[in-house]
């Protein structure tokens, strides 16, 4: 009876056009329920309300009317603020009429946009509208196979909107207005801001049961009149950063179903937890057997990794050489067996037999695997196992994933690690790439990545942990100038420099005194190489030992004065900037940066604070 009634509902009622809330990534290359909201051609267009937030580049009524091309007059009488040139605050909320009509099965705002500088689909979509419509939609709507977006060319933007059915008629509702969901948003707090029903909110979205919503996506407002901000309800404080930036809507419910749920729950993690400890059991019988079976052939071992024999290519052998790994239990465990093995012949077709070309670091090459183009690290093979331990234990978005692991051929002294690898390459190529777009706005939210990233291995895992080798040259950079930490280090690379291994695996770069004298590895190293990053954030120059940057910033010291001051952090500053950028927000890095160089280690902040002062300038 229920999938009668629900089936005439969607079937032989079309205008009931049902809305979804799509929580995938603004970015995402791929559409989902909620993405566009649709509609049937037999609705008529609908006057409606889009919310656009002030930010770096739209900081006014009058910049915000010309992007959006809506009357500023209009703009003035819909927000009154104090003038149409007036600075509104970073993040203040402005109402925007539009005119939201059915086209091609889906409701949108629809307009051309004029790309005034080189960029992405992703940053217009997600940066310059906020979310109000996704990077996918604009790649279908222009037809495009390619990100990059040149000077000049005109888009085609269909910004989502909705107009109410008949069912969300005849409850009253009149507006449905699109709002892009920031960091603190919850359902309780839209509810007071627009004055409107926390039932009315969870029918229009379709949410399902105890939902997560995330910032970056859209969410419809269904309002019984014309909308009215309540700038007096505060947002909530946002989380601490290193955690994944989700808020969970509120949902009331009885106290039966309630306990109900947690019953279940209970009982799922115990059931869990007996299906791990069984499955580490039966690891580390499986991994006993296969020792003893290999020890029977007398081939080499390791206390982390023992292989079978593989056929050398002097003995006139062909075929694929087997690499059969085995692990110890608990790193088995930890990883979840999700790590796949690679074979060197599949590293040497994707690295073109490891040529120079490929070559984009020390050790490290790129090359294509199963159509993805990613990093393959070389490393000792007594490192290996602590790296992939380091790994498992790590899941976060400025920390690249650790795919594969492949031990090499014969010699046992070299061994393979496979991560993604994003697309824009180094942050080292992408500073001295003067094409590269890389403008002041990205850099403060690169800096903010790495910040996140190490805050997270120092103090949102167990056992904490430092990154050991953080550099310009060992951040990568998305398609969507977000910065991702390559591998996490080892010890062992500052112990075999002490013992004078000049083999040892190292950038060369300036690094933490004591981690030359002591081969110290806490997170005080990680806060110096941090620093030296923010310099070359800055300055767009990479420096080998040190010298040129210290005597760059000998002027932080309190030895100039205030107007040289500032023309001395002029001329230190990337010339490719050409002075657009924020000299309080340029002076301000400084500052931090020479703090995180210091040479006491008790004297650097911690990447709390550092945070703390990041998290200002985004």
């Amino acid at each position: 009876m229920l999938f009668l009634w629900f089936l005439s509902l969607t079937c032989f009622n079309p205008i009931q056009a049902q809305q979804y809330y799509d929580s995938s990534d603004c970015s995402a290359d791929t559409s989902y329920p909620g993405s566009r909201y649709i509609c049937n051609s037999s609705q008529k267009p609908c006057s409606t309300f889009l919310v656009y937030r002030a930010n770096q580049h739209f900081k006014t009524i009058s910049n915000i009317s010309h992007l959006l091309k809506v009357n500023v007059r209009v703009l003035l009488d819909l927000n009154s603020p104090s003038s149409a040139s007036g600075i509104l605050e970073p993040g203040r909320e402005v109402l925007v009429p539009v005119t939201c009509s059915c086209i091609d099965d889906f409701f949108q705002v629809d307009f051309s946009y004029g790309v005034p500088e080189n960029t992405t689909l992703s940053e217009v979509a997600c940066a310059l509208f906020e979310g109000l419509v996704k990077s996918h939609t604009l790649v279908e709507e222009n037809m495009s196979k390619e990100n990059d977006v040149k000077v000049g060319s005109e888009l085609h933007v269909p910004l989502k909107c909705a107009c109410p059915n008949n069912f969300s008629s005849s409850n009253g509702i009149m507006y449905l207005v699109t709002y892009p969901l920031i960091e603190g948003d919850t359902l309780s707090i839209l509810s007071q801001k627009f004055g409107i029903s926390p039932a009315d909110l969870w029918a229009v979205n379709h949410f399902e049961p105890w939902p997560t919503v995330y910032p970056e996506t859209t969410i419809l407002l269904p309002l019984k009149k014309r909308p009215v901000i309540n700038f007096n309800i505060p947002n909530s404080p946002p989380p601490t950063p290193g955690f994944l930036p989700t808020n969970t809507v509120e949902k009331t419910t009885n106290t039966k179903l309630m306990n109900l749920y947690i019953s279940a729950s209970v009982i799922g993690f115990f059931l869990l937890l007996t299906a791990l400890v069984a499955c580490g059991w039966h690891a580390k019988a499986l991994c006993k057997r296969k020792f003893n079976k290999l020890q029977s052939f007398n081939t080499r071992s390791s206390p982390l990794s023992c292989s079978t024999v593989r056929s050398s290519p002097r003995s006139g052998q062909t075929g694929r050489s087997s690499a059969i790994s085995c692990l110890s239990p608990d790193l088995l465990v930890g990883i979840k067996y999700s790590l796949k093995n690679y074979s060197i012949e599949d590293l040497r077709r994707a690295t073109k037999n490891f040529s120079e070309e490929k070559k984009i670091g020390d050790g490290a090459y790129k090359g294509l695997i199963d159509n993805f183009e990613m990093m393959i690290k070389q490393m000792r093979f007594e490192d290996t196992g602590q790296v992939i331990d380091a790994h498992s234990k790590v899941n976060h978005i400025n920390i690249v994933t650790l795919l594969g692991v492949c031990y090499g051929d014969n010699d046992s002294s070299w061994s393979y690690l496979v991560f993604e690898l994003p697309s824009k390459g180094s942050l080292r190529d992408c500073l001295a790439n003067s094409s590269s777009s890389l403008q002041w706005h990205r850099r403060t939210q690169i800096a903010f990545d790495i910040a996140t990233g190490l805050h997270y291995l120092h103090y949102c895992i167990f056992p904490s942990c430092a990154h050991m080798g953080v550099s310009s040259r060992n951040i990568f950079v998305t398609a969507n100038w977000k910065a991702k930490l390559t591998y996490i280090r080892t010890n062992s690379a500052a112990e075999s420099l002490i013992k004078g291994n000049d083999n040892v695996d190292i950038d060369k770069g300036w690094v933490a005194p004591e981690y030359i004298l002591y081969g110290s590895d806490s997170d005080k190293v990680d806060i110096f190489a941090f620093g030296v990053v923010l310099l070359e954030l800055i300055s767009g120059r990479e420096d080998i030992d040190g010298k040129s940057f210290k005597d760059c910033i000998g002027f932080l010291g309190g030895g100039a004065s205030e107007g040289g001051c500032f023309e001395q952090l002029r001329s230190f500053m990337d010339p490719f900037l050409k002075q657009d950028y924020p000299l309080a927000e340029a002076l301000c890095l400084a500052v931090l940066a020479k703090a995180c160089v210091e040479d006491d280690p008790l004297h650097r902040p911690s990447m709390d604070d550092i945070l703390k002062v990041l998290v200002r300038l985004l």
